[in-house]
């Protein structure tokens, strides 16, 4: 019982932050295809629209226009009902072939220990609230978490993880605005391994400069903490904020190659009808889903479950009966 009313909150808690989102989608795709009786080319046409500007991005859009096509090539007489089930199939199958929907627990052991998550993104896309959410549920489900402020190039980075730290009971391992960001990284390692910690979390700058600058500071991050840790990090989580849409694909763009970048966050979901480029990063970059943030209180960062989403995008069976 406890375990359905979990779900329960967590699926409403999603319906409400993807509702300008499944709102605008759905608007769009009763104009699409009114009046229609079968999935013609115009059909098409306005649904590849719908899915662009609800930021699927175009090469994720094309991909699913096409298998759509091949599904109703022999029977073209499909009423909207059935395009509505098409897509969200097409959609739930795609976030399945990229890995976005594995279900992550936060109770569960790490394999490595520490487990060092390095945590990378712009300024301003919630990477540092992000940080401190994941550092409150992992403490929460009894793990020893460490985080190192490595963003040492603003002194609002190191005083958020801190209030942060206090809130969730973690410690934080910082030094001086301006220091080396690697030192920091180092210094949280030592720490983490003293306390025999389960996850260490280091925050890094968020500053796009250029590809070169990005990648020699985030690749002196890592060679430093490995000297601690050999095979740090286990993850790369690169957060991007939802609402900004196309910047969001550039931003995966310049991360992915400036590091290898395992698992991504998406925020501000709620603040947005741009949710559909959770789809489209997802199946680009063929990196896993694995948190996004629906909202601004401490439980509106969730673990990323396919299954969920796709329900709260389209609208549950129970919904529409």
């Amino acid at each position: 019982m406890a375990l359905f009313g979990l779900f329960k909150s967590k699926k409403e808690s999603l319906d409400k932050g993807l509702e300008k989102t499944r709102e605008s989608v759905f608007s769009k795709l009763s104009r699409a295809v009114v009046g229609k009786s079968k999935v013609d080319d115009e059909v098409l046409d306005n649904l590849e629209e719908v899915l662009v500007t609800s930021d699927v991005g175009v090469d994720t859009t094309l991909k699913i226009i096409q298998r759509i096509e091949e599904r109703v090539s022999k029977d073209k007489y499909v009423n909207a009902e059935e395009l509505n089930r098409i897509l969200r199939e097409e959609i739930a199958g795609l976030l399945d072939e990229n890995r976005a929907g594995e279900v992550v627990d936060f109770e569960a052991s790490f394999e490595k220990k520490p487990y060092v998550m390095m945590v990378v993104g712009v300024n301003g896309v919630g990477k540092t609230t992000t940080i401190g959410k994941l550092a409150n549920k992992f403490k929460a489900a009894g793990k020893n978490v460490v985080i190192g402020a490595a963003d040492t190039f603003r002194a609002a980075a190191i005083d958020q993880l801190k209030v942060w730290g206090d809130r969730a009971n973690v410690p934080v391992i910082s030094q001086e605005m301006g220091s080396d960001p690697a030192s920091v990284a180092f210094d949280t390692l030592e720490s983490a391994v003293k306390q025999n910690a389960d996850i260490v979390m280091i925050d890094t700058a968020g500053r796009l400069h250029n590809k070169v600058n990005l990648m020699n500071e985030l690749s002196k991050i890592k060679r430093v903490m490995q000297k601690v840790v050999p095979d740090a990090p286990h993850e790369v989580l690169l957060v991007l904020d939802a609402s900004t849409g196309q910047n969001a694909f550039e931003q995966a763009k310049q991360f992915t190659a400036a590091t290898e970048v395992t698992s991504l966050a998406l925020t501000k979901l709620d603040g947005t009808a741009k949710g559909g480029v959770v789809i489209g990063i997802s199946d680009q970059f063929k990196i896993p889903v694995k948190y996004i943030g629906v909202g601004e209180k401490i439980d509106d960062l969730q673990l990323f479950d396919r299954k969920i989403f796709v329900d709260s995008l389209f609208g549950t069976e129970e919904a529409k009966a």
